[in-house]
């Protein structure tokens, strides 16, 4: 078993150094020249593939470019964005109409309006664009321009998560398909976009909801983790995302404030239902009962994050199912292996008919909570008889082999659970199609909360995957701006997304 290690110091080693720096040294170097406060430099993980939202650029919102029709609040509740109002239903939930504010005008000067709208979405529908956001419109049918300021969505059957996807980025009509830079309608526009080092952002001056006090937004890409804390540690950034452990380090240092996110992202073993290992019902089940998840959450997550056993987090208490979990039982994981017929070898290792319990485990290159998940997982697997191999890649290396090889995945959202759940359809179990249809198209609150129970009942009957942990996600902020609000993360957090800065337009300089 061999992990490939991007890091040249390990991050439990980083952690520690960056907590014997923070006892002995309390000053917080700060490399940002501006003294008014009226620009920021932030670190990312991830830079976007692209600044396109019909090719997943802001998908889940506050994309600080675009806006969509509505936004989430802090709550994770909706409010009217570009709309004038909320989105009004029909009685029979096939069509959704939305009235849009007459005020507002893209960064190019163009005033916005239901073409817009309209071009935005039928680009995002058309098969030839070939967008990767028309997956969560499944349930969109058409969109057309009822007057001027109105449009109406029509759909294939009731789906009462559908005003959470208007989020979607608008974007001039006259723009839509053509390779020109971005153009929004939000807060920030793009100055320049230097690929693989950094995005330079100016405020809209001309934003409907007010100038930003913030100016320049600068964010810096920087994939590995240890890279970025060794560089906001050296005064380089404002602020940026750590794992827990990297981020404990700056405890206490004058100047910056460490803070903690719930989140509503697992992180998920996925298990391809075509290997002959990992798309075996016992295994998974095995697999289940052999991790120690709340073992996981005490030492890699510092105790900042939830043991979970569904992807359903605790951060939606009115849908979440708490029996429906698995213990931590290495004697039931095994009894369940020797049961379907996988016998140890003279290595540990078990096999049946001659085929090894062993498969390849991927994870992303400098990411080093994923890494670290890895490993515990592939330990607690090994221990019951099961050869994890992992594998440290490239996104572009890892999305040749999904389906192949399992991943250390992540995903999920606090806005609503069809969000998340819906695309666990089709790994056999009947029981949770059903749940999940019902989630979908039923429209009372209730009815779909008896949905989402019953969804996770059955999940833990017949798993696809091993989810382990809701991880809290952890940020460095230089404290010279007011206006933070804590917020439940989706996956997709950032200086270019959720996270500290997700309401980064309204923050104002002390």
């Amino acid at each position: 078993m061999s992990a490939i290690v991007p890091s040249l110091l390990p991050p439990v080693l980083l952690g520690a150094a960056l907590v014997v720096a923070g006892c002995t040294d309390n000053s917080a170097p700060d490399g940002n020249p501006d003294t008014t406060g009226q620009s920021i430099v932030l670190a990312d993980r991830d830079e976007p593939t692209t600044l396109n939202p019909l090719f997943g650029y802001g998908r889940q919102g506050a994309s600080k470019i675009y806006d969509g029709l509505v936004e989430h609040r802090q709550d994770g509740s909706l409010r009217p964005q570009l709309a004038a109002d909320e989105p009004v239903p029909s009685v029979d939930g096939l069509t959704w109409t939305v009235k849009l504010r007459g005020d507002v005008k893209f960064t190019d000067g163009s005033a916005f309006g239901a073409e817009d709208v309209v071009a935005t979405y039928q680009a995002m529908l058309d098969p030839a664009v070939g967008s990767t956001a028309r997956t969560s419109f499944s349930t969109l049918k058409a969109v057309e321009q009822v007057d001027p300021s109105t449009v109406r969505f029509a759909l294939t059957q009731p789906h009462a998560a559908f005003p959470h996807l208007l989020v979607l980025g608008m974007m001039p009509s006259e723009h839509v398909g053509k390779d020109v830079p971005p153009i929004g309608t939000g807060p920030y526009k793009v100055v320049e976009w230097k690929k693989g080092d950094r995005l330079l952002l100016e405020s809209n001056a001309g934003y409907f909801d007010g100038e930003p006090k913030i100016k320049k937004l600068t964010v810096v890409f920087v994939a590995d983790d240890n890279t970025r804390a060794r560089r906001m540690q050296d005064g380089e950034f404002d602020g940026t995302v750590l794992p827990p452990k990297l981020a404990a380090g700056f405890t206490g240092k004058s100047g910056l404030q460490v803070l903690s996110h719930r989140g509503a992202d697992y992180r998920a073993v996925s298990l391809p239902g075509a290997g002959p290992v990992t798309g075996n019902r016992e295994v998974r089940i095995a697999l289940n009962y052999a991790v120690n998840r709340q073992g996981i959450v005490d030492s890699l997550l510092e105790g900042k994050g939830t043991a979970a056993s569904t992807p359903v987090p605790e951060a939606l208490p009115e849908v979440f199912e708490p029996s429906a979990k698995f213990r931590y039982d290495k004697t039931e994981a095994e009894r369940q292996l020797e049961v379907a017929g996988w016998v140890r070898g003279t290595d540990g290792i078990r096999a049946r008919n001659g085929v090894p319990a062993r498969f390849t485990l991927m994870y992303p290159l400098g990411d080093d909570l994923r890494a670290d998940l890895a490993t515990a997982f592939a330990a607690d697997a090994r221990a019951v008889g099961v050869d994890v191999q992992l594998a440290g890649l490239s996104w572009e290396a890892i999305t040749p082999r999904l389906g192949v090889d399992a991943l250390l995945s992540g995903e999920g959202n606090p806005f609503d659970a069809d969000l998340m759940l819906y695309d666990l359809r089709g790994q056999g179990n009947p029981q949770v199609d059903v749940a999940l249809e019902d989630g979908r198209r039923l429209t009372d609150p209730g009815q779909r909360a008896v949905a989402y129970k019953q969804f996770q009942r059955a999940y833990v009957v017949e798993p696809c995957m091993v989810v382990l942990a809701f991880p809290e996600h952890s940020y460095v902020v230089r404290d010279k701006w007011n206006g933070y609000l804590p917020v439940v993360d989706p996956s997709s957090y950032g200086a270019l997304g959720w996270g500290p800065w997700w309401n980064i337009q309204k923050w104002e300089p002390k």
